[in-house]
């Protein structure tokens, strides 16, 4: 293999990049154009085979964590150093896109096939991950394994996660075949990127081709179960009533209240409501739902906290309902790594791509994976900045320019010994 100590000259093939996230996305395809790809359902299996299979014909060797964490490992010229990571995962919301976590995934295999078509030696192994269930969508909370292993959950808990029907985690892994045998953790990497869409509409708002990602919002998850008394909705008065839909809808527009007064950054979002016992001529006598609060400055996520649990009180006393809060996810604001982010702003700037500093507005694995090893993010632009939306879209322009910058900085740090 080649010993050039520089890459600046490689760039990726965005064709076949575009021709293998097409391809992985026959797997769980909908009518809309998007995906379904549930965490650890037989189509994230059909996902995780193909990846697998590709990473093999590329000459890597994979291995797999008991989290179901792949690592597909490219060798350097030196395999006593860490690798140099990057990744992102398969899973995706229900009505999901093309694009959310799979491009990060291909672009690392992308860059993998680039290193071998150009017979280019790094001196240290490069390593590309799929991060088991980082949606949350299947399993609460979202990013679990990748917090398993950043040592945020410990390993029990990432197992026994339940989804709607009581399946676990660990469950799941054993019978789609990705339970590993590796421990989950205690696996250095010298550096990590992830490439992803922006999910938001900054950059192509300001025509930047990259956005460098210099962190990511914190985040509040919460599960709140109301409580009232089921009755007829013919015979029962209104005033005696203890609907417990009632107290959830003004939590609710509390909920979007609360998102409103802190702005410019605060996001404040009800995504999932179960009614009980959900027949039209009953009230209501149990409603359960989620709240997801998101904001970059932590002591702002704190008082947000506050407002919800004091409305959240009062609208249950009021109506006399029984309330169950809970806070089942708590990730503080994240600041990447110096020296990553500066690996690809001079990635972007050496191809002479336009870019700008941006904020995740989403979490994202390599928020817990920044706790464990230095971590940054390549974003492109997605239209008009939708995601979890199965008309999610990124043109192949962008996606092979994120592509190219993520194979200058994983070469940068790759050489950096």
């Amino acid at each position: 293999m080649s010993n050039t100590a520089s890459g600046k000259n490689l760039r990726i093939n965005g064709e076949r990049l575009w021709q293998s996230l097409m391809e992985m996305a026959k797997i769980g395809a909908t009518e809309k154009g998007g995906v379904c790809r549930l965490a650890l359902t037989d189509l994230d299996r059909q996902g995780r085979d193909l990846f697998v299979r590709w990473c093999k014909e590329a000459g890597c060797t994979v291995s797999v964590d008991r989290m179901g964490n792949i690592f597909a490992r490219r060798p350097g010229r030196d395999n006593s150093l860490p690798p140099i990571g990057t990744g992102s995962h398969l899973d995706s919301q229900p009505t999901g896109g093309k694009f959310d976590g799979v491009y990060g995934v291909l672009a690392g295999l992308e860059v993998i096939r680039t290193l071998n078509d150009m017979n280019y030696e790094t001196a240290a192994p490069v390593e590309v991950v799929v991060w088991t269930n980082e949606e949350g969508s299947r399993f609460a909370p979202a990013m679990v394994a990748s917090g398993v292993f950043a040592g945020v959950f410990d390993e029990e808990y990432g197992l026994t996660r339940k989804d709607l029907d009581g399946k676990t985690m660990g469950e799941e892994l054993q019978r789609i075949g990705y339970a590993g045998d590796l421990p989950v953790g205690g696996r250095k990497f010298g550096a990590f990127f992830e490439a992803h869409i922006e999910q938001g509409p900054i950059l192509e708002a300001e025509q930047k081709t990259i956005g460098i990602v210099q962190g990511a919002q914190g985040q509040r998850w919460y599960e709140i179960t109301m409580t009232g008394q089921e009755a007829h909705a013919g015979p029962t008065p209104m005033r005696r009533r203890k609907d417990a839909l009632l107290g959830a809808s003004r939590i609710v527009h509390e909920v979007n209240r609360i998102g409103l007064a802190h702005q410019p950054y605060a996001c404040a979002t009800v995504g999932l409501m179960q009614v009980s016992p959900n027949s039209r001529n009953t009230i209501p006598g149990k409603v359960f739902f989620t709240v997801d609060f998101r904001h970059p400055d932590d002591a702002t996520l704190s008082k947000m906290d506050a407002e919800l649990r004091a409305c959240a009180s009062r609208i249950a006393e009021e109506i006399g309902l029984q309330l169950q809060l809970e806070q089942i996810w708590y990730s503080p604001p994240v600041a990447f790594d110096k020296a990553c982010v500066s690996a690809v702003q001079s990635g972007a700037e050496t191809l002479g791509y336009e870019n700008m500093p941006i904020i995740s507005g989403a979490g994202h694995d390599s928020c817990y994976i920044a706790r464990v090893a230095p971590t940054a993010m390549v974003f492109v632009p997605c239209a008009d900045g939708i995601s979890h939306n199965e008309v999610e879209s990124a043109t192949p322009r962008d996606i092979a320019a994120g592509c190219n910058v993520l194979l200058q900085a994983m070469i940068a740090r790759a050489n950096a010994t």
